[in-house]
């Protein structure tokens, strides 16, 4: 595909993306790629060689995933209204920046009628067990998820679009829903789940700094990279500390601390200093902060298609 196909599904896509989001109503591929994980899940996460099994799982499915996206792009060559619209298309289908402000925001709302509304809003965007959360763990919850998603819900398929195009967009989406799935330290899915956690594990690695950056960029606050470089490996995961460390940095916040997933207590490093409370003013502030990263990243992105263009 031409770097003007690209860019015109690039812009389209984020704007039909920014209007609408993704409305319940409509048919979503993320559906598809969730039953086909656990589909194999079922057949394969049980007996020996479990890690094995997994390893097979993810890395079939993503370069399924690849290939037939790659094969339906090289099948409307020289069709550049339908390159177009498969770009847009893909592109709509891929950003979750709108529904994950949307989301962060209803916590927000809920909070404000009841902890309970808060508790069963924060359990549609979090892995973590919500039943026994205070208003404030439900609060910075929500902040957390807001920061991590930023990268792996728009700056990270920006990134992969920008580098492979859509498959590369479509193949990256199959490694965050694998991780989003079977990527946990738990008893089923520790072994099973090896090598999706990995292959999230790297192709995160430059988007989360990347988003680290959108986000201080986004608000004006350059000195806070200092923060982001100390507080940013303070994370289980590799990748996830630095989004969420650029955003405690902008809030004067403190991430982190001990949580339930799937019945097991998992302990997660203090992200800053300060515990004050987390109030509405500050998730006010986070959307903010994160739409205009989220902007910021289009942009580079379109800057780098059509730069990478004028060089070839």
């Amino acid at each position: 595909m031409g770097s003007e196909v690209l860019l015109t599904g690039l812009v389209a896509g984020w704007l039909l993306d920014l209007m609408i989001g993704d409305p319940s109503w409509l048919p979503h591929p993320v559906v598809g790629m969730g039953k086909s994980i656990a589909f194999m899940e079922r057949r394969f996460n049980h007996g020996s060689h479990r890690v094995t099994k997994g390893a097979f799982t993810a890395v079939s499915l993503i370069v399924l995933t690849f290939v037939a996206a790659w094969c339906i792009a090289r099948s409307l060559d020289h069709y550049m209204i339908a390159e177009v619209a498969l770009c847009v298309i893909t592109v709509f289908y891929c950003l979750a920046g709108t529904t994950l402000a949307r989301e962060v925001a209803g916590v927000f709302r809920a909070l404000d009628r009841s902890l309970a509304d808060g508790r069963r809003q924060v359990s549609r965007i979090v892995g973590r067990d919500t039943g026994s959360l205070s208003e404030q763990e439900v609060a910075t919850a929500a902040l957390e998820t807001l920061a991590e998603n930023l990268s792996d819900g728009v700056v990270a398929p920006l990134f992969w679009y920008v580098l492979l195009g859509i498959p590369g967009m479509l193949a990256y989406k199959m490694v965050n829903t694998l991780d989003s799935m079977i990527a946990y330290r738990s008893e089923r899915f520790i072994e099973f789940g090896r090598w999706a956690a990995r292959i999230d594990d790297i192709a995160n690695w430059i988007p989360a700094r990347l988003t680290a950056f959108l986000i201080i960029l986004a608000a004006g606050r350059p000195r806070l990279w200092k923060f982001v470089m100390r507080f940013g490996r303070c994370h289980a995961s590799p990748n996830s500390g630095w989004p969420e460390a650029a955003m405690a940095g902008v809030l004067g916040c403190r991430f982190g601390g001990t949580h339930d997933y799937f019945g097991e207590a998992v302990y997660k490093p203090y992200i800053g200093t300060d515990p004050r409370p987390i109030t509405s003013s500050d998730a006010e502030k986070a959307l903010k902060v994160a739409r205009r990263a989220e902007v910021l990243a289009v942009i580079l992105a379109a800057v780098t298609i059509a730069a990478i263009s004028a060089a070839l």
